[in-house]
């Protein structure tokens, strides 16, 4: 299994400026932010980097700090939009902008995976925000989306509001995300695509416990049986984790030998404006027919 690279590529609310010396200029719509990037390990393009705000992270590694601003910035957030789906970006308490731009390229392969199917369904587990289930939903998919967060899952609620997609067929779920698949599986569901963006800690609505490198591989057993021959792909990312790609696309490969297709694994990254070079982001690895 040879390790491949999906890239996002600027688009015009979105679009990775510089990076260097630990930290990323990017710009969200007309504003323009300053993050850590622990990857980011190279010089600069530009010593002069102006933005509206900058995270500034706290002493410990696995989180925490501020936002401080330079000039006004909605707290409410603004919308931005990708293709065809409008949603909102926010500056989190957590340094992201409420939704993860390097996904792009999955959620346009998502779609071509499901291209031309006849009412084709997918389940986003751990689906955030939304706006991979609404990138679905707006080519014709009837999503299930279930995030443990209430809060996320009323942001996403508001995604699709803004989008114009309310009346589309998504299943807005609050719950924990395996166990929910395990329920799926006994009632003997199938979909014809999954994809799952787990962290590396979390908890569930009733305070259940998740740490990636013990639930995974349950996780990953549950989502195949949710799959059969007809079915078109599984997409697991995997963020901020001392994990190899091809441990999980190993993982994937073993749970979905019978059903054919192709197993891929490798890196996501995004495009630098300023230079062209691509600032790896996250693991991630797939299952395809």
């Amino acid at each position: 299994m040879t390790p491949i690279t999906l890239i996002g590529e600027p688009w015009p609310d979105y679009g990775l400026i510089d990076s260097g010396h630990g930290r990323k200029l990017e710009r969200y719509g007309r504003y323009r932010f300053i993050r850590p990037e622990a990857q980011a390990l190279w010089a600069p393009a530009s010593q002069d980097w102006k933005a509206d705000g900058e995270f500034i992270p706290g002493a410990d590694e696995d989180g925490g700090g501020r936002w401080q601003f330079n000039s006004p910035v909605p707290r409410e957030g603004w919308p931005l939009s990708w293709d065809d789906v409008r949603f909102t970006a926010q500056t989190t308490p957590f340094r992201h902008l409420g939704f993860f731009p390097d996904m792009a390229p999955v959620w346009s392969w998502m779609r071509e995976r499901l291209s031309g199917r006849t009412d084709p369904t997918a389940l986003n587990l751990f689906g955030y925000t939304g706006v991979g289930s609404l990138a679905l939903a707006s080519a014709g998919t009837a999503v299930t989306h279930v995030d443990a967060s209430k809060k996320s899952v009323d942001a996403a609620k508001a995604n699709a509001i803004l989008a114009r997609l309310a009346d589309k067929p998504i299943r807005w779920i609050v719950d924990d995300a395996a166990k929910f698949a395990a329920r799926e599986v006994r009632r003997g569901k199938r979909y014809d695509g999954i994809i799952l963006d787990p962290p590396k800690f979390g908890r569930g609505p009733e305070g259940e416990v998740w740490r990636l490198e013990e639930g995974l591989p349950n996780l990953i057993g549950d989502c195949r049986k949710l799959l059969d021959n007809n079915s078109a792909f599984l997409f697991l990312t995997v963020y901020a984790v001392r994990m190899s790609a091809l441990a999980i696309g190993e993982l994937l490969r073993q749970h979905c030998a019978d059903l054919g297709g192709t197993v891929e694994c490798g890196e996501l990254g995004v495009r630098e404006e300023a230079r062209g070079l691509i600032l790896p982001t996250a693991i991630f690895a797939r299952w395809s027919r």
